[in-house]
């Protein structure tokens, strides 16, 4: 175990050593004389972990019984966030119906495990970004360059009570938008795509799209797939609604989908409709770009 005491008060630093010397060689205690930023914090206690995986874990989360097992299994493939729960969960479960695992680029240092050869290979997290957001997403686009995932598991939980926030809002809107800059030069804009293949695609032949959907979701864009009632039937059956949490799978109705697909591109006006098949379904009045120009 290693507790980083990022420039505390007395009182709590009193607390901490009184915790950590008991556990004697099982607990390292590294203190700061001043608080140094949450992201350099947590690289201080990376750069002295010497175990398979590294798990971080804030004074505002309580862990439940066996989140850590489920969490190791799931960090295997790089990184892994658990299932939030409690008033101040960082963001509301992103799993659909059956399913347990899921990739994303949506996590929180509230708690996160990386698998240590994860950090040996691509260092730390970057301290010139917000302690956030970007922060994060740039750091599980960096793994996923090399080759690691980055998943959420329902089969560890844990719970959030409510945060200490330090610094203005003002400060970290500030810096959440310079942050934002950033990541958007190293790694591109994510860009939302409507995807309507069309009403006689057979589900089975569309394992090529749907591997692309995910190689572009791993980078940063987000997915609405406007489905039949039978396709969308048959994506949950090959585990296709499990793949990314930013692509979601939304049922056209029965008798009026050309309905449904207008309204869904009317509503999103940011979204880029998106047509795999040449019937006329989607809106003359619409924008339309082939499959073949996604992610470009």
């Amino acid at each position: 175990m290693i507790i980083v005491d990022n420039g505390s008060d007395r009182q709590t630093q009193l607390v901490l050593e009184e915790f950590s010397e008991p556990l004697g060689e099982r607990c390292l205690l590294l203190s700061s004389d001043r608080n140094v930023g949450l992201v350099r914090a947590i690289n201080m206690g990376l750069a002295r972990s010497d175990s398979d995986f590294a798990v971080i874990v804030r004074p505002h989360v309580i862990v439940t019984d066996g989140w850590l097992d489920g969490l190791f299994e799931a960090a295997d493939s790089g990184i892994a966030s658990p299932l939030f729960s409690g008033s101040g969960a960082p963001f509301p479960s992103p799993f659909a119906r059956g399913c347990t695992r899921m990739e994303t680029l949506t996590i929180s240092f509230s708690t996160l495990a990386l698998k240590s050869e994860v950090h040996m290979l691509i260092g730390g997290f970057d301290e010139q970004l917000d302690g956030g957001e970007w922060c994060l997403k740039d750091y599980a686009s960096r793994a996923g360059s090399k080759g690691y995932r980055t998943c959420i598991t329902s089969n560890s939980i844990v719970v959030c009570g409510a945060e200490t926030i330090f610094g203005s809002d003002v400060r970290r809107r500030e810096q959440a938008l310079a942050s934002q800059a950033v990541y958007v030069e190293r790694w591109g804009a994510g860009r939302h795509y409507g995807v309507y293949f069309g009403h006689g695609i057979e589900v089975d032949s569309l394992a090529d799209a749907v591997e692309t959907i995910l190689h572009c979701a791993r980078r940063g864009h987000r997915f609405t797939l406007l489905l039949h009632r039978k396709q969308a039937s048959d994506f949950c059956r090959l585990g296709w609604n499990c793949l990314h949490t930013s692509i979601e799978l939304k049922i056209l109705s029965r008798f009026m989908p050309q309905r449904d697909l207008r309204r869904a591109y009317m509503l999103h006006p940011d979204m880029v409709a998106v047509q795999g098949a040449d019937e006329e379904m989607i809106s003359r009045s619409t924008a339309v770009i082939p499959f073949s120009k996604i992610c470009m």
